[in-house]
């Protein structure tokens, strides 16, 4: 072989390697779909190429010439996630059409005189379109529904930003369709009541963050050579922890909190929380969750003696949530217990269902109104001064669950039927003595 011919088949498999790498670095990216319409006329933008991946710099640039100089009306519609998939899964402008969850946005795309789709957008943090948006149009947004969008006035002489948060599937007890069908039928909703103000606006669709995420490594992070396969491990958020004098107090790690008072679910833990006034000694501990979107969440709980099992255990008493001047309690401690040096699991503790949290009775009015779903949700108060990790967690379901004792009664039920069956048959006995067909026939006199 020539030194020519060698040099050049390492050039090409140095740019097949590179190549290679680009395309997985920038296909690992995390990215979310955005939809966006006007009642008036968007500048024209070419669609994307395949696996193109719209960086926010595009974005802005292609905001600044669709919102111009002027003032401009934005009904921002922000659901808590949302991705490609949610569409080609469900029906939509990037799937199939039959039988779509998304009826409402599809006609809402049509009758538009122009609108832009962009299946992927670049997503490095939650508030990134906010941001954006905010930029452009030098305004505060407004947190609405369509019950106050029907009721506000809206100054078209001046920019307005109107927010209308959606939520996702996960711990909402429905399906994703069922889920965004509701979301879709707010937006339909939405969209009737701006049209009957006779205000010219811009709506735009995306999500907080990306529903469906694969993660994968590029080329560049791993060992050219032979190598083992790996699993890669999944990122794991941290859990909530109150320190006292740099020991570990208080440890709550929660999947999702969600909270909802007029239908629309809000899932507390993709915000990052104050712990102000918490605190913890031997036998009381307060966890305070103040979020800057105005919820407070308060977990108070107690460790006591109980003579009977000769052992300290704590209860979760009171869960408290808090929004401006309205105020919700629930009890828990009834079902939310365990030895005090084990964490506490659940897989949902709700307010509504299968109900763990109770009302409480002081204002049973506003505890009503509000209902709470916390999924996946592991918490302790005690014992945590030797290491920053849950201790043995004491689960919510029993052993004994409803389908554990539905076998065992009903194979109870059918080991009896076998068992007197069996008991039925060893009582039947043969016939010591047969009729003779020699002997004497029996005669019956008759009587006139």
């Amino acid at each position: 072989m020539s030194v020519s011919g060698s040099s050049s088949k390492v050039r090409l498999m140095a740019m097949f390697v590179l190549l290679f790498a680009l395309f997985s670095s920038q296909s690992s990216a995390a990215q979310v779909p955005l939809l966006m319409w006007s009642s008036e006329g968007l500048p024209p933008l070419a669609s994307p190429a395949a696996g193109h991946i719209t960086s926010n710099a595009q974005l802005t640039a292609y905001l600044t010439s669709a919102f111009g100089s002027g003032p401009n009306t934005v009904l921002l519609f922000l659901q808590d996630k949302l991705s490609k998939e949610d569409f080609t899964l469900f029906g939509g402008v990037f799937g199939n059409k039959q039988d779509s969850a998304f009826p409402n946005l599809e006609a809402a795309l049509q009758a538009s005189p122009s609108s832009v789709s962009l299946p992927a957008l670049e997503w490095s943090d939650s508030s990134v379109i906010l941001t954006l948006l905010q930029e452009e149009l030098d305004v505060s947004p407004v947190l609405v529904d369509a019950d106050t969008l029907s009721h506000l006035s809206i100054n078209t002489s001046a920019s307005n930003l109107l927010l209308i948060n959606l939520p996702y599937c996960t711990g909402l007890g429905k399906s994703c369709k069922e889920v965004l069908h509701e979301n879709d039928g707010i937006i339909g909703e939405a969209l009737s009541i701006m049209k009957d103000k006779g205000v010219h606006f811009t709506a735009m669709y995306t999500g907080l963050q990306p529903s469906r995420v694969i993660p994968e490594r590029s080329m560049s992070q791993q060992a050219v050579g032979r190598s083992l396969l790996q699993a890669v491990e999944p990122t794991v958020k941290e859990p909530i922890m109150f320190n006292v004098t740099g020991n570990p107090c208080i440890m709550l790690w929660v999947q999702n909190l969600n909270i909802s008072l007029t239908g629309e679910w809000i899932d507390l833990a993709a915000q990052t929380p104050s712990l102000d006034g918490s605190i913890c000694n031997d036998s009381y501990s307060l966890l305070v969750l103040t979020y800057a979107s105005g919820y407070t969440l308060r977990f108070a709980m107690r460790q006591r003696f109980y003579k009977v099992s000769a052992r300290n255990w704590f209860t979760l008493d009171s869960v408290q949530l808090q929004s401006k001047d309205l105020t919700a309690s629930y009890i828990g401690s009834r079902n939310i217990y365990a030895p005090a040096e084990y964490s506490f699991h659940c897989q949902s503790v709700t307010s509504f269902r299968d109900t763990l949290l109770v009302p409480s009775s002081t204002n049973n009015k506003n505890s009503t109104k509000w209902r709470l779903n916390f999924v996946d949700f592991q918490i302790q108060g005690f014992g945590l001064a030797n290491g920053t990790n849950f201790s043995y967690a004491s689960d919510c379901a029993g052993f004994f669950t409803a389908g554990i004792w539905m076998g065992l009664i009903t194979s109870l039920l059918m080991l009896w039927i076998f068992v007197y069956g069996m008991h039925m048959i060893m009582q039947l006995n043969t016939m010591d003595r047969f009729d003779d067909p020699k002997g004497p026939s029996i005669s019956v006199p008759q009587t006139e």
